[in-house]
């Protein structure tokens, strides 16, 4: 029977109040609780060890290694639907890791969800259950409408449920009732009908997973330097002299990174990890297929410095390194490039001057650090001739966020450290095609530019004001404002801050349409009408009536390559994301001029007209046939800054006080290791030495002295929102760890529940989950 338990959440003081939710794995241990801090290399036999474990389990013994020399291969193979590293630049047969193969075995899983599934079980009764137990069940075989006289969700031919979105659509009194969100895992031609098909019927609403992640990334980029991607790649990476990795759990969230690091290593480069916590891949690791340091247990170091910065304390320790370099400068000048500066940057005096005003005190006490340590990075940076500082979501979700990213680009100006080989600006993206989402249309603040050619190109009309993100999608389902959410891929429900207020929007909505390869929470909270559309997974073959189709992907690092599934449907009724679009748009648009069915008969005749709308996708089909694809250009990358100086602009933002007032806490939520995304494979995190636990808040010993909490001692955590409401999680289980004091973290989606509507970023609307005003006491 599938494992259930509730979370007990409270809302003190929210005005959208709801019964208790569980919105996390809510599975009860079998085993009790574990902790024992991991000292071993990241990946290496434990990884070994973790995918044997997880291909037995899932009955994958031949299928699954098959899929394994075909992931992230550059001839016929799939792009790996979990992160978006970018593939090796020699072809290497086994580019892949632990992580990556969990995330395909799950889709991979011989288990299904039928029709007979959802006859023996009511909504109602799945809410109880697990979102593991929910996953658990396997793929989706066919869609499939809620029936609220019964409450089951039954059987709808694809022809009804594309009629039921159009008629739902078209009935609406303004296309901007509706919402079209997208997850990363949506490939480059669906991404593009879908953002042509909400425009076409006239909104901008294309909220994203990127406004909950990199959306301070981009803004802080464009603003910058006039692009919102990095600019390094991985042949820069593989030069440069310097890596100053920040807010990054490599070890679980981007586990290629570790043959970087490894290799950088071996090669003499300086590696400083930036972090609250030391995480595995800061230490040192045994690259799975480098076959000789397995067999001899060889374990490569990952870092030369490790520097815990208090949570939010990034900015006021790369202002401290810009502060110790512009100190230097008089007495030696090689310490910053005037040479770039005065040729290609505007503002340096007035940057200057925020500088030296910032008190030395001041830059130890926001960061967390010893002027000794951020001297210590300091020197690191001045001695690299070639520096790339790299960074997720441990920079990006906070209030300050766009200020910080602009200061690692401000630091990297000082000693020119863009344009050239071996240097730049490097965001970590989550998602594997996250990036490509963007690139391809789904912004809803788009360009004139862009809208100009999706004009003349595809002959419409589309809107110009700007839609709804994320959160105010959310704010607007949750006020009756949107009455249509549709979905592709993700699980929105938990991802998603604030998760009763969530709930309570999705379930306002007149209709919610989820396209999934799995069952998940979002299926379960849905709106008065809901329908479930099962969708091909990036494994599978896609035969459309021009043959066997590709799917292009674009990585972190702006690198276009196609992706070619292997295996045979998990269900002949699942159809690709591309065929489900052109029929909701279709049914919706039974006018349109735009060939939505010739165009899913060949995905060429897409790429084609993305070649004429998109940047960057010029010669598209050609090009993304290249070994490896294509890199889209960068123009700051050749020095060309598309901004409104059309220089590189230095930032001169004030340090934030991220300094938490007395008796409280900043709280960080993040994933464990056996987890992606919201899809959690099991209680347990080995590389911080967690098992069979989830519902916990990792704390500073001493933090815990001061509060009389012990190890497994039951707390309640309860944080603070901007307009003074409370919310709460009850019963979680404090351990002990190294992170600084003031600081605490647990697990994200469980700990979404803390982070309230309204605490989002004012400078990129980004919820700032990684940055909560919390307090810690002794439950009961």
């Amino acid at each position: 029977m599938p494992e259930r338990r509730k979370v007990p959440v409270v809302n003190a003081s929210d005005d959208a109040q709801q019964d208790p939710v569980e919105p996390g794995i809510g599975a009860a241990p079998e085993q009790p609780p574990q902790f024992s801090p991991y000292h071993h290399p990241a990946a290496g036999w434990g990884a070994a060890a973790s995918v044997t474990k997880v291909l037995v389990g899932e009955r994958e013994l031949l299928d699954g290694p098959r899929a394994i020399l075909r992931m992230n291969h550059e001839n016929g193979g799939f792009d790996c639907p979990g992160c978006a590293w970018p593939d090796d630049l020699k072809g290497l047969h086994l580019d892949i890791c632990e992580n990556g193969i969990k995330h395909v075995t799950w889709e991979m899983t011989r288990k299904r969800v039928d029709r007979a599934f959802f006859a023996a079980h009511t909504v109602t009764e799945l809410m109880e259950w697990s979102d593991f137990a929910l996953e658990d069940q396997g793929r989706l075989t066919e869609p499939m409408v809620y029936e609220a006289e019964t409450d089951h969700y039954v059987p709808i031919r694809w022809q009804d449920a594309f009629a039921l979105v159009g008629r739902t659509l078209r009935e609406l009194d303004d296309p901007n009732q509706a919402a079209y969100y997208t997850s990363g895992r949506l490939g480059n031609e669906a991404t593009f009908l879908y953002q042509l098909m909400a425009r076409e019927l006239g909104t901008n609403n294309l909220p994203d997973c990127s406004n909950m992640c990199h959306e301070a990334s981009g803004r802080a980029l464009t603003a910058s330097i006039g692009t919102g991607k990095g600019t390094a790649d991985l042949k820069d990476w593989e030069a440069t002299d310097a890596l100053f990795i920040m807010g990054v759990n490599a070890a679980s969230n981007a586990p290629r990174m570790l043959t970087a690091l490894a290799e950088a290593y071996r090669r003499g480069a300086q590696i400083v990890h930036v972090n609250p916590l030391v995480e595995a891949a800061a230490t040192r690791t045994i690259v799975p297929h480098e076959l000789v340091d397995m067999a001899l247990f060889k374990a490569t170091r990952t870092s030369t410095l490790n520097l815990q910065v208090r949570i939010g304390g990034d900015m006021a320790l790369l202002r401290g390194m810009a502060k110790a370099l512009l100190e230097q400068a008089p007495a030696d000048p090689k310490a910053l490039d005037l040479q770039f500066i005065e040729r290609h940057t505007t503002g340096f005096e007035k940057y200057r001057a925020v500088c030296e005003a910032d008190s030395w005190e001041e830059v130890e006490r926001q960061s967390g650090l010893s002027r000794r340590d951020i001297l210590r990075a300091a020197r690191v940076y001045r001695e690299a001739d070639r520096s790339i500082i790299s960074w997720c979501l441990g920079v990006t979700q906070h209030e300050h966020g766009v200020d910080t990213v602009r200061e690692i680009v401000n630091l990297l100006l000082l000693r020119g450290n863009l344009g050239r080989e071996g240097a730049g600006p490097s965001p970590v993206r989550g998602h594997s095609n996250v990036q490509g989402n963007r690139s391809c249309g789904i912004d809803h603040r788009p360009g004139a530019a862009f809208l100009d050619r999706l004009a003349e190109v595809c002959r419409i009309d589309p809107p110009r004001e700007h839609g709804k993100d994320t959160v105010n999608t959310i704010k607007a389902m949750h006020d009756g404002r949107m009455k249509v959410f549709i979905g592709m891929g993700g699980n929105f429900a938990l991802a998603a801050p604030d998760t009763p207020y969530t709930y309570a929007g999705l379930r306002s909505c007149e209709l919610t349409v989820h396209v999934s390869t799995k069952l998940n929470r979002s299926h379960i909270v849905h709106g008065r009408q809901a329908l479930i559309l099962p969708c091909l997974g990036r494994t599978e073959k896609d035969q459309q009536r021009g043959g066997l189709q590709n799917t292009s992907v674009e990585d972190s690092m702006s690198m276009v390559h196609l992706s070619r599934g292997m295996k045979r449907p998990g269900s002949p009724q699942l159809l690709s994301e591309p065929a489900i679009i052109a029929g909701m748009a279709r049914a919706a648009l039974p006018d349109s001029a735009t060939p939505w069915e010739w165009y899913v008969e060949d995905y060429d005749r897409i790429r084609d007209t993305m070649a004429e709308v998109l940047d960057g996708f010029e010669d598209f089909n050609r090009r993304v046939r290249l070994p490896l694809g294509f890199r889209i250009r960068q123009p700051a990358r050749e020095l060309v800054f598309l901004t409104p100086s059309g220089r590189a602009e230095f930032s001169c933002a004030p340090l934030p006080d991220v300094v938490p007032a007395p008796g409280t806490l900043a709280l960080g939520t993040m994933r464990s290791h056996d987890q992606w995304n919201t899809t959690i494979y099991s209680d347990n995190d080995r590389y911080r030495g967690i098992k069979n636990l989830r519902t916990l808040v990792f704390l500073n010993r001493e933090d815990m002295r001061e509060r009389g909490i012990g190890e497994f001692d039951p707390v309640d955590v309860t944080s603070t929102a901007r307009d003074g409401s409370t919310r709460s999680l009850h019963g979680y289980l404090a351990v002990p760890y190294d992170i600084p004091r003031g600081c605490a973290a647990g697990y994200m989606p469980e700990m979404n529940v803390l982070c309230a509507i309204g605490d989002y970023s004012t400078q990129s609307d980004q919820p700032i989950m990684k940055h909560l005003k919390v307090t810690v006491e002794r439950a009961g």
